[in-house]
């Protein structure tokens, strides 16, 4: 398979991300220490998931206003890798909670938030499942996953910043930035949000193509 520049560039991040995320010096921290890092995989893969489920909201337009199949596939494929991204969020971020908050599940409003804004998301694969004509499933689907989106801007920015919150950056707690992502660890974070923003890209590409096959088969056959 032939890999193109910004492919290539994705893999060299990703082995730089886990590479040197693993075995570079990080911040000693209280309470945080080594898990730390974590903050190479959990926090970009959320960045990752707005990105693509932007990208999935952007074609779903495109189909109410052009009413192509690709414009379908795309804004569908894309939900479903943003939905991943949010999951592997979920669980990493669980993980780092386990270590910090001391359980991986405590009702934050962060993480309530983000569990309601993937039920959302959940909910527009079943709403998709239940239509037998594509054209409805399409035009349905597309406005739904508008409102989804608008829907979930306000449960992971807004909402939880209004009220109490063990998360960094939410509650009144300070974020990363302002008083402890060193040098050493941006160097690591950004090229981490790149890696893994592009290979959610990189996912939808390469199911989009799976699919627009699967539809000339069945057309053909």
């Amino acid at each position: 398979m032939k890999l193109t520049l910004w492919k290539w560039l994705t893999i060299a991040l990703l082995l730089y991300t886990v590479v040197v995320g693993m075995l570079s010096e990080v911040p000693r921290l209280a309470i945080l220490n080594e898990t730390i890092r974590n903050l190479y995989f959990h926090v970009p893969m959320w960045f990752g998931m707005i990105v693509i489920l932007l990208v999935s909201v952007v074609y779903s337009i495109k189909y109410l206003r052009n009413p192509l199949t690709r414009n379908d596939i795309i804004a569908h494929e894309a939900a479903k890798v943003g939905i991943l991204f949010g999951v592997l969020g979920i669980v990493t971020g669980m993980e780092w909670a386990r270590f910090t908050w001391g359980e991986y599940w405590s009702n934050d409003p962060k993480q309530n938030a983000s569990a309601i804004g993937l039920l959302i998301y959940f909910a527009y694969l079943i709403l998709r499942g239940s239509f037998q004509d594509h054209q409805q499933r399409a035009r349905i689907s597309a406005v739904y996953n508008i409102f989804a989106f608008a829907a979930l801007i306000p449960l992971l920015f807004i909402l939880p910043r209004l009220t109490d919150s063990l998360h960094p950056g939410n509650g009144g707690n300070p974020g990363f930035n302002s008083y402890d992502l060193d040098s050493r660890l941006r160097a690591v974070f950004y090229p981490a949000v790149i890696a893994w923003t592009l290979l959610g890209i990189w996912m939808v590409h390469l199911r989009t193509r799976l699919e627009v096959l699967k539809q000339r088969f069945y057309e053909n056959a």
